[in-house]
């Protein structure tokens, strides 16, 4: 078996951008890094969003927004985002860069293979996969057991879940400076649901249908929901360009408990996202940093998390709206209505 310093079984979000960070330092030229992944992270299959108000990864940024628009059945309002920009990326433009530059270092390997299991044995790991097997000193996880969450009762968990449409329509229906973060105004069903809407220009958009709740719905719910709404856009003509689907953990789960001194969960499976709204790309970008510095210093994984205060303001966000997810839009609107940011 061949062993590495560093292994990364998975290869999304939040391992890239943590060997990206790695390559960016220029302190682990030193150390053999493999990055193991089922998926070849060859097609765009997703899409992030964030707040930013520096030039975070300027040169991928496909869409930018000065304004964001919130509505509900019975108001809306329109922000303006300064000093702030809303930003996009694409999946496919951010693997791209990643792994343009890991080609340029040859202690960095990705395999494209299925990791069947791993475990801490002593003062090493092995990585089994479904074509052999490696062992490291280190390993960071994003593999997601959403079972780890499921069998316990203390902490909740919903999930964020939706279907978007890239469509392009004859009419010009969007404004492409403004973004509707958030539109509450489809039927709600006893649930959280709203519409999110990236306008790229007058005739180009993505339109999401998004839920936060506990269970999931059959694909043609939320696409007959993005229909409707186009048709209330008063869109009579248009083609789907591309389709994506998401499925993001919204819970304040103490993934990091599962963390030992080899072995540390990242990502979703780490807690990385932001519970209350699922946001991932900006608290990537900073878990990955503080991880980077940690490594300079630390070898015992166990002593990487810190929790803050806003983990406990998400853990009673996280509260209401499992035990009254029919009153979500009505938080949301008080939110915005009060002019408390959220």
């Amino acid at each position: 078996m061949k062993h590495y310093h560093y292994i990364f079984t998975g290869s999304g979000l939040s391992a890239l951008m943590t060997v990206y960070e790695m390559v960016r330092s220029g302190k682990f030229e030193d150390k053999s890094i493999l990055l193991i992944d089922e998926n070849p992270k060859q097609t765009n299959d997703r899409t992030w969003c964030f707040w930013d108000e520096n030039n975070l990864f300027e040169t991928i940024i496909s869409k930018k927004w000065n304004l964001a628009l919130f509505a509900d059945k019975d108001f809306q309002r329109e922000l303006n985002l300064k000093p702030y920009q809303y930003k996009m990326v694409k999946g496919l433009d951010f693997y791209n860069l990643v792994f343009d530059e890991i080609r340029k270092h040859s202690n960095i390997l990705f395999v494209n293979q299925k990791v069947l299991d791993f475990q801490e044995l002593g003062n090493h790991c092995v990585v089994k996969t479904d074509s052999e097997s490696f062992t490291c000193n280190k390993i960071f996880n994003s593999l997601f057991n959403p079972e780890v969450v499921k069998s316990q009762f203390k902490y909740p968990f919903l999930h964020q879940h939706f279907i978007g449409w890239f469509i392009k329509s004859k009419e010009a229906a969007f404004h492409p400076d403004c973004a509707t973060f958030m539109d509450f105004s489809v039927e709600q069903k006893g649930n959280t649901r709203f519409m999110y809407v990236l306008p790229t220009s007058e005739t180009e958009a993505l339109i999401e249908y998004t839920l936060f709740s506990k269970d999931l719905l059959p694909k043609e719910e939320y696409e007959s929901e993005i229909r409707n709404y186009i048709q209330k856009l008063g869109i009579t003509e248009y083609e789907i360009i591309e389709k994506e689907q998401g499925n993001i953990p919204m819970t304040s789960y103490k993934f990091w408990k599962h963390n030992t001194k080899n072995i540390l969960n990242i990502g979703s499976a780490g807690g990385w996202t932001k519970a209350s709204t699922g946001f991932t790309f900006k608290n990537t970008i900073k878990k990955s940093r503080a991880l980077i510095k940690f490594l300079n210093t630390e070898t015992d994984f166990r002593k990487f998390h810190k929790t803050d205060k806003f983990w406990f303001y998400d853990l009673l966000f996280l509260d209401v709206l499992d035990r009254r997810n029919d009153k979500g839009s009505e938080v949301f609107s008080a939110l915005f209505k009060k002019e408390i940011p959220i």
